[in-house]
């Protein structure tokens, strides 16, 4: 284990925040943060093992204990705890057998309850590996476990209604965002810059609304709010509203025939929204007099256009 350490000390010795970049990925490798981990971080570092376990015990993403292979927080700030967040955290406690604050015999899910998950007017709020659910009620929490143990990021994008390609163009300089060049689900990807930290480099995301694929140049840690800008005007994508999950910033890109996507700057919120109030019909360039193709995916087409 030390040698790994080493090595991760030594990535990001220089930078501002290093410790607490040290020690997110160092958590992301173990899913806590192991003694002889925190030891190895103040030697290398010259800080006393003292400041380091001030960080790792300041900050509630960290753990000092082995955590599960899923982590599950409920949400029992105030607004949450008066819209029955204590009824949905019971719940998982009594489905999984276990309490808020321990972990599965099996390692499979640990649950936790926080203060606050900076989401409060879509309460009650439960993250499970960053993935943010909303307006949680006590039905639906075994689907939550069950859709967990599936794999939140699992999709069919062949089979899956819901997903469809759709083409995006920077709001400022109108540049297609598309790069044919890199597939992601067999489409072109949508190619974005993107800042976290000291980090500067490439992000692709799928083109298909609805698919949660991405790529990056860096390892982004979970709940990392990063900074996008368009790779050709260099114009940081910045939406006006927050994300309505977790109140991060929003990326906006146009839609070419009309309309907008926004994604959130949160790595793991899944949030997306899509607004087509001034969009046109995809083959007869109309304005919505169409039908739905789809009512679940809020594409347009002409009637005989199927």
């Amino acid at each position: 284990m030390n040698s790994n350490i080493e090595e991760i000390v030594s990535k990001h010795d220089k930078e501002l925040g290093g410790v607490i970049a040290m020690l997110e990925e160092i958590q992301l490798q173990y899913r806590y943060l192991p003694e002889d981990a925190l030891k190895t971080v103040a030697l290398k570092t010259g800080r006393s093992l003292v400041e380091i376990y001030g960080v790792a015990t300041f900050y509630k993403y960290f753990s000092l204990k082995p955590r599960g292979e899923h982590l599950i927080s409920v949400c029992l700030g105030t607004a949450c705890h008066v819209r029955q967040g204590p009824i949905i955290a019971e719940e998982f406690e009594d489905l999984l057998g276990i309490q808020a604050g321990e972990t599965t015999l099996n390692k499979e899910f640990s649950l936790e309850t926080v203060n606050c998950l900076g989401a409060c007017a879509r309460g009650p709020i439960v993250v499970v590996d960053g993935h943010y659910f909303s307006n949680v009620r006590k039905a639906q929490v075994s689907q939550i476990i069950k859709k967990t143990r599936e794999g939140l990021n699992s999709s069919d994008v062949r089979k899956d209604q819901r997903i469809f390609a759709i083409k995006l163009r920077c709001p400022h300089c109108n540049h297609s965002l598309l790069d044919p060049n890199y597939l992601i689900e067999d489409h072109p990807s949508v190619r974005l810059t993107i800042s976290f930290g000291r980090k500067h480099g490439w992000f692709r995301l799928s083109s298909l609304y609805g698919s949660y694929s991405t790529r990056s140049e860096y390892e982004i840690p979970i709940g990392t709010i990063a900074h996008f800008f368009c790779p050709h005007c260099h114009t940081e994508l910045v939406a006006s509203s927050p994300c309505p999950t977790c109140n991060a910033p929003m990326v906006p890109m146009y839609i070419y025939g009309g309309g907008l996507v926004q994604i959130c700057s949160r790595m793991g919120c899944k949030s997306h929204m899509m607004d087509l109030a001034n969009s046109i019909c995809i083959n007869c360039k109309n304005r919505q007099t169409c039908k739905l193709i789809k009512p679940e995916s809020t594409v347009w087409f002409c009637e005989e256009y199927e």
